[in-house]
């Protein structure tokens, strides 16, 4: 039987509101965040063995929401967000203003941490979550855009932007993976209207 492992975006945050690089920074949700991951739990009817998050206040608090404050949630530092380095608190006009060139160059800042790098804390992070909840189980891991990213590119499937609250079922069982995309709070819009 495979382990069904759900990973999925944390809701809207403050920064991401106003279009700023987070990596390790620690902004939490925004109103639309909190609405979102409240929204998400109607999408959850699924229960889960474990629900793991990042420690950032964003994922953390995303998980608490989506699953309606019923499950403990564990704290779990290698799910953080990609260290964005000197890229961190800055939008993308200001990147441009900086670094003309930064979308069309490979080029990242000092401290960027690079794929290899989040796979290398995440995916072991992953084989023991696996083992300690065992086949045929289901688990909810609430993380950033970045770690996402990341693992699809590691798995071969299409790397596209992962929105608020969107994310991939893994379907992990012995050698192979097999993730499919979900969103669980599309409706919720900056208008209120759900």
């Amino acid at each position: 039987m495979p382990t069904d492992v759900l990973i999925v975006r944390h809701g809207q945050s403050t920064w991401n509101a106003l279009g700023r690089w987070q990596g390790h920074a620690d902004p939490p949700l925004s109103e639309l965040g909190e609405r979102q991951a409240s929204a998400a739990a109607a999408s959850l009817k699924i229960e889960f063995d474990a629900i793991v998050a990042s420690d950032l206040q964003r994922a953390y608090r995303t998980a608490e929401l989506a699953t309606g404050n019923r499950h403990e949630v564990k704290r779990h530092i290698e799910f953080r967000e990609r260290d964005a380095g000197e890229w961190e608190g800055l939008t993308r006009v200001e990147l441009d203003e900086r670094w003309p060139n930064w979308q069309t160059t490979e080029w990242r800042p000092e401290g960027f941490e690079d794929d290899v790098a989040v796979l290398s804390r995440v995916l072991p992070a992953l084989d023991r979550l696996i083992e300690s909840v065992g086949r045929g189980a289901r688990v909810l891991v609430v993380t950033h855009g970045g770690v996402i990213r990341a693992l699809d590119r590691h798995h071969q499937m299409d790397s596209v932007p992962i929105p608020n609250l969107a994310g991939r079922w893994f379907h992990h069982d012995d050698a192979t993976v097999a993730g499919e995309y979900v969103e669980l709070a599309s409706t919720v819009t900056d208008s209120k209207v759900e």
